[in-house]
């Protein structure tokens, strides 16, 4: 009898064990319940020295693939920051930021990623609204532009030479992205790091 009910107490235990194991777990990595309740998403914090390390690509020696992989970073650019919210939560303007620091730091090309983070340590990405980024990133295209000996680029024409196919190309409430660019012309001051934050 005791070595039955010892049996039977081993097997209970057993599926006891079993059927915990298998129950769904807290995640440690789950969003707390404020972020949940806020749409469930968890702020992520990725360290400094991911966001802000050296370029990680090798040198790109072919001048007419590094042209060509230029005009396809502006257009990705250009449109990303186009279609970027007009009023951005916090966790929007985290995660363009760090998208733009880790696009540098990642980018196919070494020596062109390392002068473009010179640029993102001087002039930090504005992430505010949309016409912010939009007018901040035909900033930087203007300052590569002029350390390539190029002209200008007219960011009045964003919008026709960058159009991405997306819808009627509106992007916002009747505004279009030119119209979204020349109205932020006059009122987005590209912003400068502090002179103590500058890198070399």
């Amino acid at each position: 009898m005791r070595l039955r009910l010892l049996i039977l107490s081993a097997i209970a235990a057993f599926f006891l064990l079993s059927t915990y194991h298998l129950l769904p777990r807290r995640n440690d990595n789950a969003a707390s319940p404020a972020a949940a309740a806020a749409g469930g998403h968890a702020e992520i914090h990725i360290p400094s020295p991911i966001l802000h390390g050296e370029a990680i690509m090798p040198h790109l020696g072919n001048e007419t693939a590094k042209a060509e992989l230029g005009r396809a970073a502006w257009k990705l650019l250009h449109t990303t920051l186009a279609r970027y919210p007009s009023t951005p939560s916090a966790s929007e303007r985290t995660a363009l930021s760090s998208y733009l620091y880790l696009f540098a730091r990642l980018y196919p090309c070494g020596e062109c990623a390392a002068h473009f983070q010179k640029l993102l340590q001087q002039y930090p990405p504005q992430t505010s609204s949309r016409e912010a980024a939009s007018a901040w990133g035909c900033f930087l295209h203007n300052q590569v532009n002029a350390r390539l000996g190029k002209g200008e680029f007219d960011c009045k024409l964003l919008g026709e030479v960058y159009k991405c196919g997306c819808a009627d190309e509106e992007v916002g409430e009747g505004d279009t992205l030119e119209k979204n660019v020349r109205a932020a012309r006059g009122r987005v001051e590209i912003e400068r790091a502090p002179e103590n934050m500058r890198g070399g």
